[in-house]
């Protein structure tokens, strides 16, 4: 779980539900951790080519919805300007230019060194210097055996598609939080804890008190929910888990942070959108009391 996609007023318009199954919610850990794999070398594009930011945000993917259902890098200077994008379903890496796919690499049983090379091949068609890419960074995720020699196995083609549905559906829900919260930050994918998230500043930072935020977000799944869950956090964390109800079915979390979640499991089959909604709203509203405590 984090403690901190661009879409467009038209995709949002266009955007399709994906319907999530709740019963399949505690049976996507393997096919997470791929994925978050995966994204490490979309991850890297920031790390090798774009000026170091303080908070990471240079590393930070976006989720780009329709037909491209991916996490993107930023934009990399290029000859012509790219992405490069992880798509869970069809589990690839995609090389955009303008936003659209023009280089796939299906990941299915090729390893993490296979996809680095094809990675390096399409920098230097693109007059990139492919030896400054690396995979090297300042973080650790959990270990999996793609990190060694072993293939990429999208076998579980209904786990990897229902983490398509988690992030793109997140990614809308949240979308719409923001265009409604003031002092919040766009939704990001952050590739060390794998969550997309906004960060909403609730009190700036004075000479007597630190900056308070929410972090408001969906986590595919970590060491405290091995399932995808919404969550919202608290900086500073509260000294006492508030009292108050949660919508959506939303309840508060105690074990080593103080926040609101509501795992995929408890995500009803019907009207999810409304629900998912009522519990991001609430999670929001209420965590503010919190923080002024």
């Amino acid at each position: 779980m984090v403690r901190r996609r661009v879409t467009s007023a038209g995709q949002q318009a266009s955007f399709v539900w994906r319907p999530l199954h709740p019963e399949l919610a505690r049976d996507l850990s393997d096919a997470r951790m791929q994925l978050h794999h995966a994204a490490q070398l979309v991850s890297a594009m920031g790390i090798s080519y774009l000026p170091h930011a303080a908070d990471d945000s240079h590393t930070n993917l976006g989720w780009i919805d329709g037909d491209v259902s991916a996490l993107a890098s930023h934009v990399v200077t290029a000859t012509p300007p790219i992405q490069l994008a992880v798509r869970p379903d069809p589990f690839a890496l995609l090389v955009l230019e303008g936003g659209e796919p023009c280089d796939v690499f299906a990941l299915h049983g090729r390893t993490v060194s296979e996809a680095e090379t094809w990675v390096r091949q399409q920098l230097s068609a693109r007059r990139l210097d492919a030896a400054t890419y690396t995979l090297k960074k300042h973080y650790t995720i959990p270990p999996h055996p793609v990190d060694g020699t072993a293939a990429f196995d999208a076998s579980a083609a209904s786990a990897f598609e229902q983490l398509r549905a988690w992030y793109a559906d997140a990614s809308v829900v949240i979308e719409a939080l923001v265009a409604k919260t003031p002092n919040s930050s766009p939704v990001r994918c952050w590739p060390h804890h794998f969550d997309i998230a906004t960060l909403i500043e609730v009190a700036p930072k004075t000479e007597t008190a630190p900056q308070k935020t929410i972090s408001l977000g969906m986590e595919p799944g970590d060491g405290y929910y091995a399932e995808p869950y919404f969550y919202a956090s608290m900086y500073p964390s509260p000294s006492a888990v508030p009292q108050v109800a949660l919508d959506g079915g939303g309840t508060w979390h105690s074990h080593e942070w103080i926040g609101a979640v509501l795992p995929g499991s408890r995500v009803s089959h019907e009207d999810q959108r409304a629900q998912l909604t009522e519990f991001v709203e609430s999670a929001a509203r209420e965590s503010r009391p919190a923080l002024r405590g």
